[in-house]
């Protein structure tokens, strides 16, 4: 069976954007980059609620993206993505399709994706569809990069969970540039 991860980004102070939806704070240097291409690698389709999904398809085609880092704009341009969204129309980046439905038809057809062989299946950032796989007990693993930064106000990783969702640490990762990759098992997944 397949895992299904998540991996996030936070502040210190556990926001995933600012109070005015800012996202100008992580730090990405030559190590991030590095351990952005190790998990890629581990990583055969990537799963986006619709707002993530947009921003990722905004910049990971464009020239730019190339330029400033050929090697993970390769790679997410190449995996398998899964938008999941009940207003897009279409899901025009390469390799995607598009997944629409209840949260018990997106976590039916997660789970049939979880039986197939394969890499793992991976949603980045979609901070509500994590929350809501996480409660259908879907989730293996939750990746969260905390950045060395206190933002003050924002949005919560976590906003919309209804319930506490217990956490159980596998693994600490500590980066030169203050980043701390904190790696947990929910309890829904046990």
């Amino acid at each position: 069976m397949r895992k299904l991860i998540t991996f996030q980004v936070a502040s210190a102070d556990g926001y995933y954007e600012g109070a005015n939806g800012e996202f100008d704070w992580p730090v990405v240097d030559d190590e991030f980059n590095e351990f952005s291409i190790e998990q890629l690698d581990e990583i055969d389709t990537l799963v986006f609620g619709r707002v993530t999904y947009l921003g990722m398809a905004s910049y990971w085609p464009t020239p730019q993206a190339a330029q400033d880092d050929p090697k993970v704009a390769g790679r997410m341009n190449g995996i398998d993505k899964i938008a999941v969204s009940n207003t897009l129309e279409s899901a025009d980046w390469a390799n995607s399709r598009l997944l629409s439905g209840d949260i018990g038809t997106v976590a039916g057809e997660l789970a049939r994706l979880k039986d197939q062989p394969g890499k793992v299946l991976a949603i980045f950032g979609s901070s509500n569809l994590t929350v809501s796989l996480i409660e259908q007990g879907l989730v293996d693993e939750v990746r969260i990069m905390t950045m060395p930064v206190v933002l003050g106000a924002g949005r919560s990783l976590f906003h919309t969970s209804r319930s506490r969702i217990g956490l159980r640490l596998l693994d600490v990762r500590r980066f030169d540039s203050g980043n701390v990759l904190l790696t947990y098992r929910p309890s829904t997944a046990e």
